[in-house]
């Protein structure tokens, strides 16, 4: 009787981490674990694989981040999150327009987007406080349009730098700005550990994260962070407690606003380069399947939410293409890895069921 109450009480511990975790990510964690097994027999070096997963994580986990406070406030999934991007690229231009380099370059890069995107998060607060009910659809429009607005003001700014300019005209900018000498792998580059002569962890980078990552804790466990919660759970009843919604809302849009901006920096620093005109659309979809693969819903998130999401779609993105290759032997990297993460999108926004808290 006793060992059978004890294998009873295993299933129950057993089915209750099941549901926590979602059956879902598990087996999305069951095949990249597969894919890591799979890597030394296909003849993929299992090392640089590895190093490869952490350092996408590390471009793109503040990008996902940044989703969390309009969850949290009842905005729904961000898919504005190129308004954010947008503020981020102003800031990184104009910081190697003014001739910054090294890390400083890094450091006005974010305080010259930090206005850009309070004021960018300010009108598009107000727009969504308008709509409400209707957030994913105008955020998506809002997406798309400020990408298309900026395809023409790239070309007409007065950028002069000959860094980014065309060479001919000596106006408008590149699609694709190389950072060598200034924040290229500024915080890649600090404690690194090194796994081959080519490869290592970016400590900087993951340390920046978690700074981030417990910041976004903490505020949302302060008297306001309480409040935008309350908001996004149940608008009535905070209303009726005198909490000011529209004012909580419209924090959250430029918490998001401002840690895009941030996330698009911090991704440009680990990738090297920036990417202007129509690359911003290529990020908003991915991160918003990253969170929500990491078991967020649309007015639930949290920060293991976050971790979780990113590893796994970084993961699933980076070793399947390598491993079917080595596999078939032939070069369908980049046909196998649109087909994988457009499948993970597709999973990710037709998901119904809630995980991990």
């Amino acid at each position: 009787m006793e060992h059978s109450a004890t294998l009873d009480a295993r299933k129950s511990v057993f089915a209750v981490m099941l549901q926590r975790f979602g059956l879902p990510r598990l087996i999305i964690a069951g095949f990249l674990l597969l894919l890591f097994i799979m890597a030394p027999f296909v003849g993929a070096n299992l090392t640089v694989q590895i190093g490869n997963v952490i350092n996408r994580f590390s471009w793109n986990a503040v990008l996902v981040l940044s989703l969390v406070p309009m969850i949290h406030s009842g905005c729904g999934l961000n898919f504005g999150v190129p308004l954010g991007i947008v503020a981020g690229l102003l800031g990184g231009t104009i910081s190697i327009q003014l001739g910054f380099t090294g890390p400083m370059s890094f450091v006005m890069a974010i305080v010259l987007a930090t206005p850009f995107a309070v004021l960018m998060g300010i009108g598009y607060g107000a727009l969504l406080n308008r709509i409400k009910g209707g957030e994913m659809m105008i955020t998506t429009y809002v997406g798309l349009s400020i990408i298309s607005f900026m395809c023409m003001m790239w070309l007409l700014l007065p950028y002069s730098s000959p860094t980014m300019v065309y060479g001919l005209s000596g106006t408008g900018l590149r699609p694709t700005i190389s950072l060598e000498g200034f924040y290229d792998k500024v915080l890649a580059g600090i404690l690194p550990i090194p796994l081959t002569e080519d490869l290592s962890i970016p400590t900087g980078t993951l340390v920046f994260f978690a700074l981030l990552a417990f910041l976004i804790w903490a505020f949302l466990h302060t008297k306001t962070g309480t409040a935008m919660t309350a908001v996004g759970s149940n608008p009535s009843f905070a209303r009726a407690s005198g909490i000011n919604v529209n004012k909580m809302r419209l924090l959250s849009v430029v918490m998001s606003t401002w840690l895009a901006a941030i996330g698009i920096l911090v991704y440009q620093q680990g990738f090297g380069f920036i990417q202007l005109y129509t690359a911003p659309n290529n990020l908003t979809l991915p991160t918003v399947a990253a969170i929500l693969i990491g078991g967020a819903s649309i007015n639930k998130a949290s920060i293991p939410n976050v971790i979780i999401g990113t590893i796994l779609f970084q993961g699933i993105v980076t070793m399947t293409p390598t491993v079917l290759n080595s596999m078939i032997h032939m070069d369908m990297s980049e046909v196998i890895r649109i087909v994988v993460s457009n499948g993970m999108i597709l999973y990710a926004l037709t998901r119904k069921t809630e995980g991990l808290r």
